[in-house]
């Protein structure tokens, strides 16, 4: 499947039903009065956030999405059927924006089941019936219906995970992926082997988070250099970034400075996150060299830096037990703790 994370699509809710004009024919009865019904409401636009999405490639061969119009109403003051809403499915996660010069932000659907109802169908339009009166018995007026609303939206997916991994290009983050979780990243020996955002579950010691990859920065992503830093929106929502560094690269250090200034260029809050610090490959280097680039790196972070070798397995526990517990009990646990064990809440 492909993964898309933006589409621009166009709404169109649907319109309201036209009014009837009728009059009573019954045997026996000489007069008969309007009895025109009303017409029925058009459909509305409603978004749904579904699990089991994680792409917006739907979009991109379907752009344009109409609500059905309202029946008309019919004789014998019978009203117009409603039209049904147009349910819109997006993943967890999307985000709708205005089509405008500051793409400002109409809804942002991050639980499962959240629902939105973004435009509503035209009302119905009144049957001749709705305007007798005392002056005016035979009336043959009635509305056509209100229209329904329209407008152009763009859709952004930023991907649900409760840890980010970010890095310079080949700095093993596929690699480190795929040994503790789930995924299958391609990993490749030449830079951005990774083209988009993956994810997987790490399961350890009875806990479970999600952990998002996304393609690998280099100095000059915030201008567009290299894939840009478009994907680190699939990081904003995290709580906790692990910054993979090449323990055998040319210069451990810079390469993290590199990293973090196009964290700060990008903003969103993303150089303010909870971050630990990890020298991936470290067993393509002796004991000498790893110590040496530990404590240099450590000096500049004023943080503990995790050496692992993720095919070799080492080093991976370590860091996994520092990860949950920065993350904390997570929401599952604080569920299933027993009632005297959670803090008080007036929900």
């Amino acid at each position: 499947m492909h993964f898309l994370d933006q589409a621009k699509i166009y709404l169109k809710s649907g319109a309201g039903g036209p009014g009837a004009v009728s009059f009573r024919r019954e045997k026996f009865i000489e007069f008969g009065g309007p009895d025109g019904g009303d017409g029925g409401k058009g459909g509305d636009i409603v978004f749904e956030a579904v699990p089991g999405l994680n792409t917006l490639i739907d979009f991109r061969y379907t752009q344009h999405f109409r609500a059905a119009r309202g029946k008309g109403g019919a004789g014998a003051n019978r009203t117009g059927a409603s039209a049904p809403d147009l349910v819109i499915k997006v993943p967890v996660g999307t985000q709708i924006l205005a089509d405008d010069e500051e793409r400002s932000l109409l809804a942002d659907l991050t639980r499962e089941g959240e629902r939105l109802t973004l435009l509503s169908g035209g009302m119905g339009g009144r049957g001749n019936a709705s305007y007798k009166t005392s002056t005016n018995r035979a009336p043959r007026q009635h509305q056509t219906g209100e229209e329904g609303e329209e407008m152009w939206v763009w859709l952004r997916l930023k991907l649900l995970a409760d840890a980010g991994l970010v890095g310079l290009p080949n700095a093993g983050k596929s690699t480190f992926l795929n040994s503790v979780t789930n995924a299958s990243a391609k990993v490749g020996d030449y830079p951005f082997t990774t083209l988009r955002p993956q994810l997987g579950v790490v399961r350890h010691k009875g806990r479970e988070f999600v952990l998002a990859d996304i393609p690998g920065l280099i100095e000059g992503a915030a201008e567009g250099a290299g894939i840009g830093d478009r994907f680190l929106g699939h990081v904003e929502r995290t709580r906790l970034l692990l910054h993979l560094v090449d323990a055998a690269g040319e210069d451990p250090v810079d390469a993290w400075r590199v990293v973090r200034a196009e964290l700060e260029s990008y903003g969103a809050g993303l150089a303010d996150k909870p971050e630990i610090v990890v020298l991936s490959r470290s067993d393509l280097i002796d004991d000498e060299q790893l110590c040496e680039v530990r404590e240099a790196l450590e000096e500049e972070t004023g943080s503990r830096a995790f050496p692992v070798s993720a095919p070799l397995g080492e080093g991976i526990e370590a860091l996994l037990d520092a990860v949950i517990e920065r993350l904390g009990p997570g929401e599952r646990a604080r569920e299933e703790a027993p009632a005297e064990d959670r803090p008080w809440s007036p929900l």
